[in-house]
């Protein structure tokens, strides 16, 4: 039963402590961050009660702080209080304040709050006078006789009839006290992708200098904490060859984060889903910043500013940026990577640390979704896949099960001539399987291999985009989402929620029953804290899945009934006798009485 014991450990070992991490310490870890975070709201409400103020803006050292704000109007009252110009595309509604020529009314329209589809589009950017703001803004840092520049209260100038869409950009003007003229050409794509040119002419008598900056400034943080698979907060690539910079919420509430200087890349706050990331301009380097102020109201800020240009009098320069305000759809951020020549651009998706698996799965995964047009089948042919590719290796491990039984009875032997002797055991059952040519351990590498797979696809579920509201059949309408029904209250019959340590549905049922039936396939371990494992690790697998992802629920139901599937042909093919309805008999079998 070695192999058996091993093959165990294995699953305990890849399995039950990402479990039990997040039932014994996320679940708290979340409960703790929510109410912090509900302390730190009802703190910004005192603050924002004690301001009189109109958004204000300071400049800290070289790079904008951003303003304190009143914020307690409401977005419809926030956004009709400037002049804007609309914006309207294909996947955005929203508009442009002229004040600071700030985006901060974004509205995404192909996604929805919730599965109903009468539910209320999503929001992204909302204006600085609300309690949720959320905005991208861009300006100048006036240097040598520069005057007055460009900065969040600033009013721009645009035409009458202007409005923003995929065909129709639209330029915004400003010109200062110092001759200086400012034109804003802003475009936009059918997508995400906002494109903001600047143009500065000097028409003054004296050469000037200004410094471009960009920041993305949001209020809150997420309302739903996420779990340690994730990343929320702060992110970027700082240089053309730079690596990924993560910084969580916490970190810089603790202490900001000055970066070292570079040249190309991007910078942003990244949501679940959504992201808004600053790209300057590839050529011109750039000091970056990520920051939390508490000054008037409490802030979260990634922003970056340019070295100052001189503008000799007569002459005119241009910078150009970009801004991505929207969903992380992976073909779009894809598509954006190679045509705009942006770093990395792709790991602003969260694929972590198997990102060479979790990407081509999940490009596996679309492609049958494409094909059958059900991101649930394509979980169900993407685990066909992975098993057709494990197929060797699990041939090896079912052989190693053979040959393990084979010399069962050899191994009884040794353990009644060694009863007492646990070293002579140990040394006698390593000679044997010496002797026979037996790598007790062999069986546990095709369960090891496999533990990447599983973080990679648990990744795509939980991560993607694509994954968000992803119906399967029947009552899964969201892949990404726990399997809505559970027993306590008989699948929704009794009109009452379930606590959520008690929630289990038909899903994770099914996956438990699946698992059960394929530990049934071996022989029950003799020693006797293996049978407690063998007995209940499919019940205390159920019930934490019972708040996973329902397409992970799903995927390895599936893969646990291909798996039974692939044992027994493997084992038949090897001579050794299947004793799933054996192991099953036994358990309704009644025990003979012990005898005094």
């Amino acid at each position: 039963m070695q192999n058996n014991r091993n093959y165990f450990i294995a699953i305990a070992l890849s399995v039950v402590i990402v479990l039990a991490w997040q039932f014994f310490y996320m679940n708290p870890r979340i409960e703790a961050q929510r109410l912090a975070q509900e302390a730190q709201i009802a703190q910004q409400q005192a603050q924002a009660e004690q301001q009189a103020t109109s958004p204000a803006a300071t400049v800290e050292g070289s790079l904008p702080a951003g303003g304190a704000a009143n914020a307690e109007a409401s977005r419809e009252a926030a956004v009709a209080k400037t002049a804007r110009v609309a914006i309207e595309t294909q996947d955005l509604a929203g508009s442009i304040n002229l004040t600071g020529a700030r985006l901060d009314d974004l509205k995404l329209k192909e996604y929805r709050e919730t599965v109903d589809p009468t539910s209320p589009i999503v929001t992204l950017f909302n204006p600085a006078e609300t309690r949720d703001a959320y905005f991208a803004e861009l300006g100048f840092i006036g240097g040598e006789n520069a005057g007055s520049v460009p900065g969040p209260n600033t009013v721009w100038t645009a035409p009458t009839d202007a409005k923003l869409t995929e065909t129709t950009p639209v330029t915004l003007t400003y010109t200062n006290e110092a001759g200086l003229t400012f034109n804003r050409t802003i475009s936009v794509d059918e997508h995400y992708m906002f494109t903001i040119e600047d143009t500065v002419v000097n028409n003054g008598t004296a050469a000037v200098s200004v410094a471009p900056y960009g920041r993305v400034t949001r209020y809150n943080k997420p309302s739903t904490p996420s779990i340690f698979v994730l990343h929320e907060g702060f992110l970027g690539v700082l240089g053309t060859e730079g690596s990924l910079v993560e910084h969580d919420y916490s970190d810089i509430e603790e202490a900001a984060v000055t970066n070292a200087k570079a040249t190309g890349g991007w910078l942003g706050i990244t949501d679940k889903y959504w992201a808004a990331s600053l790209i300057p301009q590839q050529t011109l380097p750039y000091e970056s910043r990520f920051s939390y102020f508490t000054d008037g109201q409490a802030r979260f800020q990634a922003d970056y500013k340019n070295d100052a240009v001189s503008i000799p009098a007569g002459q005119s320069t241009s910078v150009k940026t970009l801004l991505f305000a929207g969903a992380k759809q992976v073909p779009v951020i894809d598509a954006y990577e190679a045509n705009l020549n942006i770093p990395k651009f792709d790991l602003m998706i969260d694929w972590g640390w198997f990102y060479f698996i979790t990407k081509p799965m999940f490009h596996m995964m679309d492609y049958f979704f494409h094909l059958v047009g059900n991101f649930g089948v394509a979980i169900l042919l993407t685990t066909i896949v992975v098993k057709l590719l494990f197929f060797p290796l699990a041939n090896k491990q079912y052989a190693s099960m053979a040959n393990m039984k084979r010399v069962q009875p050899k191994l009884e032997e040794l353990k009644t001539k060694f009863a007492d002797d646990r070293m002579g055991l140990q040394q006698a059952m390593m000679a044997l399987y010496k002797e026979e040519k037996i790598n007790p351990v062999a069986g546990c590498w095709p369960v090891i291999l496999q533990i990447p797979v599983f973080f990679a696809l648990y990744k795509v579920i939980y991560v993607t985009i694509e994954m968000r509201h992803a119906p399967f059949f029947g009552w899964i309408q969201d892949l990404s989402a726990p399997d809505p029904t559970t027993f306590i209250n008989l699948f929704g019959l009794l009109p009452f929620e379930a606590p959520t340590f008690l929630h289990l549905g038909v899903w994770p049922i099914i996956m438990g029953v699946t698992m059960w039936v394929q530990m049934r396939m071996n022989p029950t371990p003799p020693d006797p804290t293996q049978a407690m494992l063998f007995n209940w690790m499919p019940v205390i697998f159920t019930f934490m899945l019972g708040t996973f992802p329902a397409g992970l629920v799903i995927y390895w139901a599936w893969n646990n009934t291909l798996s039974v599937l692939q044992q027994s042909i493997i084992m038949k093919r090897h001579g050794v006798e299947i004793e799933l309805f054996t192991n099953i008999g036994k358990l309704f079998r009644r025990k003979p009485a012990q005898t005094k």
